[in-house]
């Protein structure tokens, strides 16, 4: 097991606790809560991959929450959890080994690119939940599952708007109710996240101080965090991170 060693102030457990328990708000409401969990880990002094693994880690509790939450949605799903699941566990190994084999600085060079790609998957969720719904089956079996694949080691690799991409994609390729593809996505996403979080574990420079503090007030977000978040607005919490996000990518080109 690989541990990073950073001695975080009292101001960065206070900073990154904060970052988590919002990210967990987020994403319950409107998604994309990883554009402020990932810039508050670069923000108290990690490097792009520490904060990247020490995020993808962190959030894990978040997915499972969703997913219990979806448990009567995901009756009767369990053929397509194996059959993605496997793929996506696959995915998920393949990015974060690319993430941990490539050199730092060429990933410090994308994560700028890799945030204005989640902005646009953020900004345009509403958008793309339409076409969720309009849509019907398409393609084969074959095509979903290397689609599946694409996405799963995009997660493995960065993370950040993975639900969003992954619940458009799904939405083209099955005819279901939205919500029970929504919740096959947050199962998917899990794996993928439990993958991840295993390899990085063995192998990445995971924060587990960072990782611990905001795991749980990751999962307190989610849970009681959403309540407020709701009381905001979708659209308006939607707007505020994307812009949020936006500015932090431009600050990072600098």
């Amino acid at each position: 097991m690989v541990c990073w060693s950073y001695n975080m102030t009292t101001t960065g457990l206070l900073l990154v606790s904060g970052a988590g328990f919002l990210a967990g708000a987020v994403n319950g409401v409107a998604g994309g809560g990883s554009l402020i969990s990932f810039p508050a880990l670069l923000a108290v002094g990690y490097g792009s991959v520490p904060a990247n693994v020490t995020n993808q880690v962190a959030v894990l509790p978040g997915y499972l929450g969703g997913s219990i939450a979806y448990r009567e949605e995901l009756q009767g799903q369990g053929p397509r959890i194996r059959t993605l699941g496997l793929t996506s566990a696959a995915g998920g190994l393949l990015g974060s080994l690319l993430l941990l084999v490539s050199p730092e600085a060429v990933f410090r060079q994308l994560v700028p690119f890799l945030i204005l790609l989640s902005c646009a998957l953020l900004a345009a969720q509403p958008l793309l939940a339409r076409l969720v719904q309009r849509s019907g089956a398409g393609g084969s079996r074959r095509s979903l599952l290397a689609a599946q694949l694409s996405v799963s080691v995009y997660g493995g690799y960065f993370g950040a708007g993975l639900g969003i991409m992954m619940l458009a994609l799904l939405g083209s390729f099955l005819r279901d109710d939205l919500h029970r593809v929504n919740a096959l996505k947050g199962v998917l996403s899990l794996v993928i996240g439990l993958a991840s979080a295993a390899f990085f574990a063995l192998f990445g420079p995971v924060a587990w101080t960072a990782a611990g503090v905001m795991a749980v007030a990751s999962l307190v977000g989610g849970q009681l965090g959403v309540k407020v978040a709701r009381r905001v607005g979708a659209t308006t919490l939607r707007t505020v991170v994307v812009l949020f996000g936006i500015a932090v990518a431009i600050q990072l080109m600098r």
